[in-house]
């Protein structure tokens, strides 16, 4: 049997469900395939969304389009705003969700997303055929073949496939092959993809071990509880109609750490093996226990997985130790001394393939067509699968041509988003461990805060035809808020006698000359509320203001208060798109330039950098490198 469609999305992972949702939303006749119908979405480890720059991502995700942020915060049970004690650029949303009700808030989205099927099934063949397309040949995808004898055909495919290529699950000394527990490895498609020339790498990962809450002594443990102001993941979305839940914390000791050390040998870790790289920024107990042997304790965090199931996830405590020594070392802990779990953790390993053979568009450069997203770029993080499951998606919708528009790929630059950084990062400096996104990867943050993602972002992706109407309209509306409020602050003047007395009771500098309010909101000790409760002519703004009168607030005030900063890191980018406007790609016989340094000339070559600010990002391409390619382009 064949199937016929414009784009195949394989896996149905957090970068499938974001890729299939926004192809078909740009009107490109769709196929996501999954193994499993029931598992749209499954939060593998952590059933949280966000964090440190992984909020930002989902701000981004919700600005473009994407499902990520509607759907957290219609399943969120805490919600916390991490870092609010540093600058707005830092600021970070993070959600505890409920994981079942995840899976089927995505699958309900899904099912109601017009162009889009979803064929259960597991790819184990990609169908491809030669095409010139300049010199030499390369090939270009026309489908894929399935366990159960079906061919999918399209003219775009895109891989999100996860951890189930070749997958390997480690308890101990145990092996059993799996893409996750109790769910098969998927066998032979990596092999199909690297016959053409792509290449692929192993990288390991992990997950902590399920307990069961009526075994934990919570009167031993400090509570955590969430937040509930104003702020939400979705620019447009539903505010927390869950019941909102605490998470609690404790610390491991001496003795957990005795026992965990005992049964190191046993570790897949240190025992040889697991020979494949795990994520540095999220290790195991037994990798923190031998690499900080000095510490006595470390801390845990107990997480509900939902708001009507006993499970309970242990976070920070990763681990692949054989099972009776996880549970036995647990027991130690007070809170955990009439332990009883669901499951231990274990370790997987799983095949990925070298971003670097990608553009910016996330296509492949040796097959056209062929579009990769999520883990299998060698990245780490819900966040960070989606965010690249909606550029795929984009992209291959657009390369497809279901559009009707002539195939211009969809790019951010690091300027735009975070989603913008990752992609540059991966496919120029390439991976050695599963990456994960910081705020510190980024030069440009106090752009890239989580409260204007939709002001970055939303016009373009509306422009490209995945945000619609009421998204864009809600931009606008909220863009001539922000406006007529900052016009406001701008004209109002305030004299020393009318606030003087108000500025000295609130620690602040009396006036010597009159101001306009915008002055004073840049003092660090007020802000824009206090200036609202003080001046009717705002409040009687701000009342009249629709669509997240709190959300308009801050935006403005952040504007305010960090505009110098704002202002001089946009000069600061402007000065870069110079270089990101040089294109060089096919501009040079790489091998040819011997005034460039024998490392430069291998990885100009390998990496065939788009422009001439992609190169200069590339490690073992030094500044003197860069100029001489200005010099020889007759910059």
């Amino acid at each position: 049997m064949i199937l016929n469609y414009d784009v195949i999305v394989i896996g149905g992972g957090h970068a499938g469900c974001e890729a299939a949702s926004a192809s078909a939303n740009m009107g490109a006749k769709t196929c996501l395939v999954t193994m499993d119908m029931n598992k749209i979405a499954q939060m593998s480890c952590n059933p949280a969304v966000g964090g440190i720059a992984k909020g930002q991502i989902v701000r981004e995700i919700d600005a473009l389009g994407g499902q990520m942020g509607l759907v957290t915060d219609a399943t969120a049970i805490q919600f916390r705003m991490l870092n609010r004690s540093k600058g707005p650029a830092m600021w970070s949303p993070r959600a505890q969700c409920d994981r079942e009700k995840f899976i089927w808030e995505w699958r309900s989205h899904l099912d109601k997303t017009d162009n889009l099927d979803i064929w259960q099934d597991q790819a184990c063949e990609l169908l491809t055929e030669p095409v010139q397309e300049g010199s030499p040949v390369v090939p270009r995808v026309i489908g894929v073949k399935t366990i159960w004898g079906a061919e999918l055909h399209a003219k775009s495919i895109v891989i999100t496939a996860g951890t189930f290529l070749n997958g390997l699950m480690h308890i101990g000394r145990r092996m059993v092959p799996g893409g996750r527990i109790a769910e098969p490895a998927v066998e032979h498609f990596t092999e199909s993809i690297t016959r053409h020339g792509i290449t692929s790498a192993r990288m390991k990962t992990g997950t902590p071990v399920r307990i069961d809450k009526r075994s934990v002594h919570f009167e031993d443990t400090e509570i955590q509880p969430g937040e509930n102001d104003f702020h939400q993941f979705s620019f447009m979305g539903e505010h927390r109609r869950l019941q909102q839940l605490p998470c609690w914390t404790f610390n491991t000791n001496a003795e957990v750490h005795e026992i965990l050390i005992s049964g190191i040998e046993d570790s897949p870790l240190f025992n040889g093996q697991i020979q494949s790289i795990g994520p540095r920024y999220c290790p195991s107990i037994e990798t923190k226990l031998v690499t900080f042997p000095g510490r006595d304790s470390h801390p845990l965090f107990l997480e509900p997985e939902g708001d009507d199931t006993n499970e309970m996830y242990l976070n920070g405590f990763s681990s692949s130790m054989p099972m009776e020594v996880q549970i036995e070392a647990l027991k130690h802990i007070p809170a955990l001394r009439d332990l009883k779990v669901y499951r231990p953790g274990y370790a997987i390993e799983y095949d990925f393939f070298d971003p670097t053979q990608l553009y910016h568009s996330l296509e492949s450069k040796v097959v056209s067509g062929l579009f990769f997203a999520g883990q299998v770029n060698g990245t780490t993080g819900y966040e960070e699968a989606a965010g690249q499951g909606v550029v795929a998606g984009i992209n291959a919708a657009l390369k497809a041509g279901s559009t009707g528009k002539e195939y211009t790929p969809f790019i951010m630059r690091r300027d735009e988003s975070y989603i913008g950084v990752l992609i540059d990062d991966l496919v120029t400096k390439g991976v050695d461990e599963p990456y994960r996104m910081f705020t510190s990867r980024a030069e440009y943050r106090i752009l890239l805060r989580q409260d204007d993602a939709d002001e970055r972002l939303t016009e373009k992706s509306y422009n490209f035809g995945l945000a619609k109407q009421d998204r864009q309209q809600w931009w606008l509306d909220k863009k001539e808020a922000i406006g007529g409020l900052l016009e406001i602050c701008s004209t109002l003047s305030v004299k020393p006698k009318e606030i003087n007395s108000w500025l000295e009771a609130h620690n602040s500098a009396p006036l010597r000359v009159g101001c306009k309010v915008i002055d004073l909101i840049g003092r660090p000790e007020i802000n824009l509320p206090m200036m609202i409760e003080l001046f009717p002519t705002l409040s009687e703004y701000t009342d009249n203001i629709k669509n997240r009168c709190e959300e308009i607030i801050e935006a403005t005030e952040v504007r305010i208060k960090y505009k110098g900063y704002i202002e001089r890191e946009r000069q600061f980018a402007e000065k870069m798109h110079r270089l990101e406007n040089i294109r060089i790609r096919g501009r040079f016989n790489y091998e040819d330039l011997q005034s460039l340094s024998t490392e430069c000339r291998q990885k100009l070559k390998r990496i065939d950098p788009e422009t001439l600010a992609q190169a200069s990002r590339i490690p073992g391409v030094s500044p003197s490198d860069i100029n001489v390619l200005l010099v020889l382009l007759g910059r």
